[in-house]
């Protein structure tokens, strides 16, 4: 059973990782495309 959780800790890690990845290239994504204006209000106030 402790190998079971070992293998979902790493799923999570890496899911966690895949998920930081993709919220930051939607961020650029969105400031390179004109919608910055938006994303820097919500993120500087």
């Amino acid at each position: 059973m402790a190998d079971h959780d070992d293998d979902m800790a790493d799923f999570d890690a890496r899911r966690q990782h895949r998920v930081k990845i993709t919220a930051w290239v939607v961020i650029g994504a969105l400031i390179l495309t004109g919608g910055g204006a938006t994303v820097l209000t919500l993120l500087f106030g």
